[in-house]
């Protein structure tokens, strides 16, 4: 890991390492050694990621927020299960009004909910829900952690969770943020039962729980304590009070669509509780600040609105009093029924610190945190938000006797435990010292990736930086300049400027060291240096990886950064400062510069990447088993800041040709992309997969990698890398010949690709294509995933598309949410606002009519074709339709009624429309051979014999 390593006394027992984070908060990182121990550590500061803070982050608010941290040591941990469920206006409200160090832990990444933004599935809407969860976080004011358990599809119970993950996994990864933060009290959104619906949430409710009981235990998770971290034992647990339905049959749980008991499990002491629950605490979310000038629940919501993948983004709420209601479930400290903060009954003050001194003798430590608590209060009321620089010397003053105080705990008589508790809490309010005094003179820092000219600082009134490269690669050779200004009047000494890298690789960064100046007045420096990036430099890619999307955890790559959102950016610039004879410290991660056309100029953080990214369209798919050929579609991504040439090829199974055999390839310049288009012809291909593999030579090194950018516009994106290898497997699959086929595009899905690899001529339909275009000439027209959701044109033109059934096309509709629930269809039908799923991939799916044309021709379809499923079976099943709906499947999840409202098969005039609510969009892309030939049969339907000859029957019929 690389940090900011400070000049402060190196404290010598093993000790969790703190972090500065770009909320402002103190977040817990380590740092394992050799052995796997952490190690005797030194304050490091995680600088910021984002080029800017947000509005309410910047001058006189966010010193007044810093002061507010530093005048208490409450702390608070929320459990959630997957991005968005968190009560982000209590997070608010806690870290923003009441000063909180607020930690929060998300159990998954979302990998297998909707996306309405971007065609991103699985891992890499997992990236995209991390970053827009990150986005909401910064908003809350808190700090992020995650287990390694994914979500892998709607989950009906908690047991059907917790056999996925498994509840020691879960755990000890809970437990292990527990140990890391250390806070004072643990809350969650939901109490783990019934009431939270999803599987997954009632698995958050009672890890919530868990944790407060067993985080505290040495003998619970032992190997964390052998590698350094220490028990903690929190003092209260709370959960919001549900706001499930409740009547005389029970509560309602969503997830089943049946009635429970309505009770609530008290995981802590193993006993039921009665409904309703008691709300112990009352969050006044809905209090303005009138520092930030808005409410802690619209300042959330502003943050969850950053979380669009699953809706599209949700609206901020008019002023006005909002709560959010609290139930008790457990506290080791004095506390009424009725609470005026989650804190009652612990002491919260600086002096508080002292109680964790349980043995020794604590006069020293009071006496010292009396007078660093003395000077926070007198720079509280000194703040004058027109002068934030009169609190500079007080602060300077406490910091000075926090790192006094740290280095006597670390000398005294104190137990190793003690000083581990004590210390801790200390390098909180030292890290928080730091940030409040650069805050008091508004110092700012800005890292920027430049180019080899000495004119790259921005233009003299204008304030523009110059566009960059985005992504770094071994051996590479540029430019940052790094901009430091202070506004203030009073002088500020800039000691040193330096460039950091990870600790374990050797960049070459010249200089290393500035000369100390003054900094007053406005008058910015820039400073430069030339870096050199090392060939064996890691990659910016998440530490975490899976080996398929059914496997229900991910595998941890580099183990010094579990838990963390992500790995960290490769390069950071720290700036060190002198004020009063105190040192402090300002960081920032370097940036890259580019202009997007809509957004104006946008600066992300600057990754490392290869050379070249090697991709395959897709990486995995089915070849018919007739079939002579099939094409792969290479493609070489060049990051090579120039030129490059090289040569490509496929790596084949044994007896296997392609054409060409190996071709040359040629890049102008960085961002270049060269399609590679090669001609396989397959051997005795049988119903079995095998694997082709992409390999690209360039200077001396072979690629077999590339890189998905998992994201849209206004997220900061982030790289996904696979293997350039394509999985192809043997299937008997039939289509009919020269299909021409129209495709409505949603929300973005893989089913296209799906269609040409059938050999299928697709056409996309844009809106004048739906408002005025010859539809007749399609033999069919699919409509792609949540197309009513997110097309206008489809929903204002939708009796274009009935019209072309009734003259003899076929329609077919995929996975649509409630958004579709208006009758759309030829005939009447309802979805409901919670439309059933199945969540159980292996499920049993029963034929109701196996002579329907659908299951004739050209494929035969059985049993055999819904085995091999992943993530689900289907989702937003119909309820109830129109007796001239024949539904034609029936599957279900254990106790759960049978669903026939999957795949519903109309007649409508001379042509068919179809309703799917199974899967398919997760299953082409991962090459599920059933879903290919049930496709291909849909596709197919116009031209099926049965179907026209059942047609000229029914015309006969009507002649007579």
């Amino acid at each position: 890991m690389f940090f900011r390593l400070s000049t402060l006394l190196k404290v010598e027992i093993a000790l969790t390492v703190l972090s500065v984070s770009c909320f402002g908060q103190v977040a817990a990182t380590t740092k394992p050694i050799a052995d796997g121990r952490l190690e005797s550590w030194e304050l490091r500061e995680e600088a910021p990621a984002d080029a800017n803070p947000l509005p309410v982050d910047r001058g006189a608010a966010a010193l007044w927020q810093s002061l507010r941290k530093l005048h208490t040591r409450a702390s608070m941990l929320m459990v959630t299960a997957h991005p968005d469920d968190e009560d982000g206006a209590t997070l608010t409200y806690e870290s923003r009004g009441e000063g909180a160090r607020v930690a929060l832990l998300t159990l998954n990444r979302g990998e297998s909910g909707a996306n309405v933004m971007s065609p991103d599935l699985f891992d890499a809407l997992g990236l995209v829900r991390t970053e827009e969860l990150l986005a909401a976080d910064r908003y809350y004011g808190v700090d992020q952690y995650w287990t390694r358990v994914i979500n892998d599809g709607f989950s009906k119970t908690k047991e059907e969770s917790m056999s996925h993950w498994t509840r020691d996994r879960v755990l000890a990864d809970a437990v292990r943020v527990v140990r890391l933060t250390r806070p004072l009290v643990i809350s969650s959104v939901f109490i783990g039962g019934p009431s939270d619906g999803h599987g997954n949430h009632q698995v958050a409710g009672e890890m919530a729980q868990e944790v407060f009981r067993y985080a505290g235990d040495p003998k619970m998770f032992p190997e964390q304590i052998r590698a350094g971290l220490r028990p903690w034992s929190p003092l209260k647990e709370y959960a919001e009070v549900p706001r499930a339905r409740v009547t005389e049959q029970g509560v309602y749980d969503y997830a089943t669509h049946h009635w429970a008991p309505a009770r609530a499990f008290d995981y802590i002491h193993e006993q039921w509780q009665p409904w309703p629950l008691d709300a112990n605490v009352i969050v006044p979310t809905g209090r303005q600040d009138p520092i930030l000038g808005v409410s802690y629940a619209q300042l959330s919501r502003e943050g969850l609105g950053f979380q669009r993948s699953q809706n599209g983004g949700s609206s901020i709420p008019a002023s006005g009093e909002m709560f959010s209601k609290y139930h008790r479930f457990a506290s080791l400290s004095p506390a009424g029924d009725k609470e005026g903060s989650f804190f009652d009954g612990i002491d919260i003050s600086l002096m508080g610190i002292a109680s964790l001194v349980k043995k020794g003798d604590p006069t020293f430590l009071r006496q010292h945190l009396l007078e660093i608590n003395e000077f926070v209060e007198q720079a509280m009321k000194e703040f004058d938000s027109r002068h934030p620089e009169k609190t500079a010397p007080l602060l300077a003053s406490g910091l000075k006797a926090t790192t006094a105080l740290i280095a006597e705990v670390s000398a005294s008589n104190l137990s190793d435990d003690e000083k581990y508790d004590v210390n801790h809490e200390l390098r909180v309010k030292e890290a928080q010292f730091e940030k409040a005094l650069g805050e008091s003179f508004e110092l700012s820092i800005m890292p920027t990736v430049a180019s080899n000219h000495e004119s790259d600082p921005p233009i003299a009134g204008f304030g523009e930086t110059p566009e960059s490269f985005l992504m770094a690669i071994p051996g590479q050779q540029f430019a940052v300049n790094v901009h430091i200004d202070n506004p203030n009047s009073t002088p500020v000494e800039l000691e040193k400027v330096e460039l950091l890298t990870r600790e374990d690789e050797r960049w070459n960064v010249t200089p290393t060291e500035i000369a100390s100046s003054i900094l007053v007045n406005n008058k910015p420096e820039n400073h430069r240096f030339q870096v050199t990036v090392p060939q064996d430099a890691s990659f910016t890619r998440p530490y975490f990886s899976r080996t398929n999307v059914e496997q229900p955890y991910y595998d941890i790559d580099d183990q010094q950064f579990l838990n963390r959102p992500l790995a960290p950016y490769p390069l950071t610039a720290w700036a060190t400062f002198r004020y009063q004879n105190v040192v402090f410290n300002l960081g920032r991660v370097v940036q890259s510069v580019h202009r997007i056309t809509g957004l104006g100029t946008v600066m992300e953080p600057l990754v490392t990447g290869p050379a070249l990214s090697v991709s395959v369209s897709s990486s995995r798919g089915i070849l018919p088993l007739t079939a002579q050929s099939f094409p792969i579609e290479a493609n070489i991504h060049s990051n090579v800041k120039g030129p490059a040439k090289g040569t490509v090829r496929l790596e084949l199974p044994p007896g296997w040709t392609s054409s060409p055999a190996s071709t040359e390839f040629s890049t102008d310049k960085d961002g270049d992309d060269r399609l590679v288009l090669f001609s396989v012809t397959p051997s005795h291909v049988r119903e079995e997969p095998y694997d082709v593999t992409v390999v690209a030579e360039y200077n001396g090194h072979q690629y077999r990698e590339g890189y998905q950018t998992a994201g849209y516009r206004g997220l900061r994106p982030y790289n996904l890398y696979r293997p350039s290898t394509y999985r192809v497997t043997g299937v008997d699959v039939k289509i009919a010949p020269k299909l021409n086929v129209g495709y409505v595009m949603g929300s973005g899905d893989k089913v296209p690709q799906a269609l040409e690899s059938l050999g299928v001529n697709l056409t996309f339909l844009a809106a004048p294509d739906l408002a005025s275009g010859n539809l007749s000439k399609y033999d069919v027209i699919l409509l792609g995933v949540r197309t009513y959701a997110v097309r206008d044109d489809l929903r204002a033109n939708n009796s274009r598309l009935l019209d072309y059934v009734k003259d003899g096309g076929v329609v077919v509709v995929q996975y649509n949410t409630p958004e579709f629930d208006k009758n759309y269809g030829p005939y009447p039908y309802t979805m409901t606002n919670d439309p059933e799923e199945v969540t159980d991939e292996a499920s049993k799916v029963e034929i109701l009519d196996p002579d329907n044309p659908v299951f004739q021709w050209p494929n035969k379809i059985g049993a055999k074709d819904f085995e091999g499923w992943v993530a689900e079976r289907g989702s937003k099943f119909m309820s109830k339709w129109d007796p001239r709906y024949q539904p034609l499947l029936e599957t279900h999840d254990p106790e759960q009624d049978p669903q026939k409202g999957g795949l519903l098969y109309a007649r409508y005039g001379k042509g068919a429309y179809v309703y799917n609510a199974y899967a398919f969009y997760r299953q082409l892309p991962e090459g599920v051979p059933g879903a290919f030939r049930i496709l291909a049969n849909l596709v197919s339907l116009s031209k099926n014999p049965q179907f026209n000859s059942s047609m000229r029957s029914m015309n006969t019929t009507k002649g007579q």
